[in-house]
């Protein structure tokens, strides 16, 4: 990451609640006078992802690659890497994007992509992490940021936080709780790898 300026590019299929978390994050910290970051994009593989317009209104550019006009992994992935590449990422940031991504994908990034995943890895790779941590008895569970690799949700563990499972948590509440520290860790994570170069 280095250079005068470092591009982030945030990836999201939804609402983008990371995603916004993140920006709030980098702006109140001031990350473009710190570390010369700024995110510039916002990609969605889902032109109704509600995230992307709270991303426009945040003055961002938005796109959308949607990946279901595409005939295989490979070729979305590859219309996926053109668009973000039209930004010069230092770091690509997948904040809730619902798409398992090829190794050819993660190799171009290497080094340079990050996931948050809602479970303390290694336990609950994949999806349903809530339901899995209640119904295996956990007494805790939380979420993890990450270096991506082609081995889904695996990579190098940046930072985590842990939430306990109460007694007649839901799926849902538990994820809420969850979902709250997420917006804490990432913009902490992403911070320290700009930081730190």
């Amino acid at each position: 990451m280095s250079g005068v300026n470092k591009n982030i590019v945030i990836l999201i299929s939804g609402g983008g609640s990371n995603m916004a978390a993140i920006v709030e994050a980098a702006r109140a910290r001031q990350w473009r006078a710190r570390y010369g970051a700024r995110v510039v994009a916002v990609i969605s593989n889902k032109a109704a992802a509600s995230g992307l317009a709270w991303a426009g209104m945040q003055g961002l550019a938005t796109a959308v690659v949607d990946h279901a006009g595409f005939a295989s992994r490979e070729a979305f992935d590859a219309a996926l890497m053109s668009e973000i590449d039209r930004h010069d990422p230092a770091l690509v940031v997948l904040a809730g994007f619902m798409r398992i991504l090829t190794p050819g994908f993660v190799q171009h990034y290497e080094g340079r992509l990050v996931n948050i995943h809602p479970s303390l890895l290694p336990a609950f790779t994949g999806l349903k992490t809530h339901q899995r941590a209640i119904d295996m008895g956990c007494r805790f569970a939380g979420a993890t940021v990450h270096r991506v690799t082609a081995e889904l949700d695996h990579g190098e563990i940046l930072e985590q936080a842990v939430v306990p499972v109460l007694t007649g948590d839901t799926a849902d509440t538990l994820a809420a709780r969850v979902l709250a520290q997420e917006h804490v860790i990432y913009p902490r994570a992403l911070e320290r790898l700009l930081a730190a170069g």
